[in-house]
């Protein structure tokens, strides 16, 4: 199987392309050698459809095709269709959600614009070309949208001249919901069209349903039925029709969310006026969350059903139907050969002849990709995998060090922080689609060579930066297998050992691995393997070690074994190959769900003012709508000291103590983004201070205001210093020497074609090394090491 991808470029002096869902595969069409898949989700810019063709080797891309020159994004690729005389493309982010269908022309052997098509009663924000299906000489395309999303379907006919016009416009009826989303799914059998409506429920929860029309002769079309589970077998979430189909006269509708996710597809014939149920489909491996039914395509005589969370990463199964029996009479399916969870395969199916595309458009954090199989002696087999361009990724900057100099380094806004070196995503490690996320450092205590440890959204990298001028990526720890790659991993250091936790990430655990494995890896980069796994939790958001007790405080746990409400899992590490579990702490006073859900802590053995609570091990959590202050010495009986609220919560995010233990800076992750959706506007990043000298009562002293508006993410304190990564602003370095009134004494601004208040940007730094080095990671663009300059500043 060849794996054909499209080259992308690596440029020095560019924004990155924003990468998240971009879903390559998300709409195809084949028509003889040529297949065309779309990438329609890019909002930054205009979406492209690739163009492949199949040769002697195999299929070759051999093109792209984009709409016409505008402004903003478009969507161009919602829906493709092909035949002999028109190439027909839907986007629906043209011209502020208003929308729009390109139809092309066949020139000189490739495809010419001829026109585009939009009724006059589509409105800004109708999303006209969300969905389409080119029949004959018919044309269907879907508007959700439409009327207040309860949708529309306009039918355009093609006369010999090959221009469009509208032979007729379908919709719900008066009696439909808002954001019914009628035009969800389309199929037609040459005179019944069936159309699914996903939502379809005044509860808004997705119940779904689908409307059937009769065509008894050009432009006279009539309402036929409403199909829909009963009121009392639906239930909230089943997406009746988000798959529709024809087969010998039966209606058949998937409904993926069926029965907790696993998904079935129900069948109706019409008898006389009525609509009768027939056989319902469902896979012969029936598994929660599987989905079975999220697409149908009907195809010689074969029933191609796509359940997207099958296995994990998604299954196509074919149901072969005997006509003259009247029923099934097999079923096999197709994996694509690299599957990974959340890959969501089956998402799109396009068979013609002896060609099949099946999208994939979780794939590589839902950039997507599609395999393409081929039909040999009656077989299918997957013979390539195809993917858009790698996102464009900066260069790396090892020539030497650049100087903060006139307010910038390189391209790059600064105050007092030069440059040591950058190294992209490409050159530590991640996989198409990955970004990087945590950091943090260990420190060989034989040699003092220092090390980075980078995480990333599907494994953690390792990276020598004794030279930080000429840093070496050593090799990768891929994520847990059969967990998912999600945005959050985190990484602590404890007795010459790592211990990395994701969220998000299905059963991921804890991973285990031995930092002096480092200081002999041959070969380099190598992959590792973790040296021991924890499997009590699945997913966690974070985790905590006290280095001076050996335990380690696994937060926000969401999925599988002991969750102890999201807050403390404690977990006694002191054997690091060897975790066992030590018990919980959770503040039910605490928490968006009053569970005491900690998004992050700080645990010390405490020797601050407070001498009643001298000598005990004290967490500090930041709890989503509060300070948790508890004592955890016994950890069999954790006792609970304080909670403190303030005012305009947003998120409590993470934060650190002063060295003398007296203060606790906490960021606030949600306050920025609340008072811009409020249409308020805070001066700049806020910074919470908390007077924690007496443990009992902690007192919120001050709102400290940054030099630029950001969403605070991570704060680490070193001597008189503190170190802020705030999203979008970058790295901001705070003398803290007077507590209440912190003074910004440098800067780094890695993203600088950004100031939105967004999750863009810087999402961590390490600045603990003895050397001075300053380890920032930027999430879609790698790894900054960074330099605090004047020195004299730092203590």
């Amino acid at each position: 199987m060849r794996r054909l991808a499209l080259v992308s470029a690596l440029v020095a002096l560019a924004a990155p392309a924003l990468v998240q869902a971009q879903q390559f595969g998300a709409y195809a069409a084949i028509h003889g050698d040529q297949a065309f898949l779309s990438e329609p989700s890019k909002q930054t810019d205009a979406a492209t459809v690739y163009l492949y063709r199949r040769a002697s080797g195999g299929w070759e891309d051999v093109g792209t095709l984009n709409a016409p020159e505008h402004e903003g994004g478009d969507y161009f690729g919602r829906f493709i269709a092909v035949d002999d005389r028109s190439l027909i493309v839907g986007g629906t982010l043209f011209e502020e959600s208003t929308g729009g269908v390109w139809i092309y022309r066949p020139s000189g052997g490739g495809w010419e614009l001829d026109e585009m098509l939009r009724p006059d009663d589509v409105a800004q924000g109708d999303s006209f070309g969300r969905f389409g299906l080119l029949h004959d000489d018919l044309l269907f395309v879907s508007a959700l949208g439409h009327n207040d999303g309860r949708g529309a379907v306009w039918v355009f006919h093609r006369g010999a001249d090959g221009k469009w016009t509208q032979e007729a416009k379908l919709e719900p009826g008066d009696e439909a919901p808002e954001q019914e989303y009628f035009g969800w799914s389309m199929a037609f059998d040459g005179e019944r069209f069936i159309t699914g409506a996903r939502q379809a429920s005044r509860d808004l929860q997705n119940r779904g349903a689908a409307y059937v029309f009769q065509r008894d002769a050009p432009g006279n079309w009539r309402f036929v039925t409403r199909l829909a589970l009963a009121e009392d077998e639906s239930n909230p979430g089943d997406g009746f029709g988000s798959a529709v189909a024809w087969l010998d006269g039966q209606a058949l509708v998937g409904v993926p969310g069926r029965n907790d996710g696993i998904g079935e597809v129900r069948s109706y014939q019409a008898r006389g006026d009525s609509w009768t149920d027939g056989v319902t489909l469902s896979a012969p491996d029936r598994s929660g969350g599987a989905r079975f039914g999220s697409t149908i395509t009907v195809t010689d005589g074969e029933v191609w059903v796509g359940a997207t969370g099958a296995g994990q990463s998604g299954r196509v199964y074919r149901f072969e139907y005997d006509a003259e029996a009247g029923e099934y009479s097999g079923v096999s399916k197709l994996s694509m050969s690299d599957g990974d969870v959340g890959d969501n395969f089956g998402s799109a199916i396009t068979v013609a002849a002896d060609v099949a595309i099946i999208g994939a458009t979780g794939d590589d954090m839902r950039l997507g990709s599609a395999a393409l199989f081929e039909r040999t002696g009656g077989v299918w087999s997957q013979a390539e995998q195809l993917f858009g361009p790698d996102p464009v990724s900066m260069a790396a900057l090892t020539a030497g060090e650049i100087a903060c100099d006139g307010g910038t380094a390189d391209q790059f806004p600064c105050s007092n922080v030069d440059i040591v070196s950058f190294l992209p995503l490409a050159e530590i490690g991640a996989g198409r689609g990955a970004r990087t996320n945590d950091v943090w450092g260990w420190t060989d205590p034989d040699s003092g060579r220092e090390y980075a440890i980078i995480g990333r959204t599907d494994g953690t990298s390792f990276i020598d930066v004794t030279d930080p001028a000429s840093p070496v990526y050593l090799g990768n720890l891929p994520k847990t297998a059969g967990s998912r790659s999600n945005v959050w991993r985190d990484i602590k250091v404890y007795d010459n050992h790592a211990f990395i936790v994701a969220d998000g990430a299905g059963q991921h655990g804890m991973q285990v691995f031995d930092l002096t494995r480092l200081r002999s890896v041959p070969n380099a980069p190598a992959t590792f393997d973790a040296d021991a796994q924890y499997d009590e939790i699945g997913s966690a958001h974070n985790i905590v070690i006290n280095e001076e007790t050996g335990f380690a405080y696994a937060v926000g746990v969401n999925s599988s074994g002991e969750t102890c409400g999201g807050g403390l899992h404690m977990i006694d590490i002191r054997t690091p190959d060897m975790p066992t579990f030590a018990g919980c702490f959770a503040d039910p006073n605490t928490g968006n769900s009053s569970t005491g859900y900690s998004h992050d802590a700080m645990c010390v053995l405490y020797d601050g003012p407070d001498r009643e609570h001298a000598g005990k091990e004290i967490c500090f959590g930041s709890n989503e709508t509060a300070l948790s202050i508890a004592d955890v010495s016994d950890k069999s009986n954790p006792i609970p000291i304080s909670t403190a609220s303030y005012p305009n919560v947003g998120y409590a995010h993470q934060g650190w103590l002063t060295e003398d233990q007296k203060y606790f800076f906490m960021d606030d992750e949600g306050d920025e983004a609340n008072a811009e959706e409020a249409g308020e506007s805070l001066p700049g990043s806020r910074t919470l201070i908390w007077d924690v000298q007496d443990l009992d009562d902690p007192i919120m002293i001050k709102e400290h205001f940054g030099e630029a508006l950001a969403i605070d993410h991570n704060l680490y304190i070193k001597g008189n210093l503190m170190y802020q990564s705030n999203n979008s602003s970058g790295l901001r370095i705070l003398d803290v020497s007077d507590p209440e009134n912190p003074e910004e004494v440098g800067f780094f601004d890695p993203v600088p074609w950004d100031d939105s208040v967004g999750f863009n940007g810087t999402w961590s730094n390490y600045p603990y090394f003895a050397s001075g080095t300053i380890v920032i990671s930027s999430r879609r663009e790698g790894v900054f090491f960074l330099r605090h300059r004047p020195h004299d500043l730092v203590p």
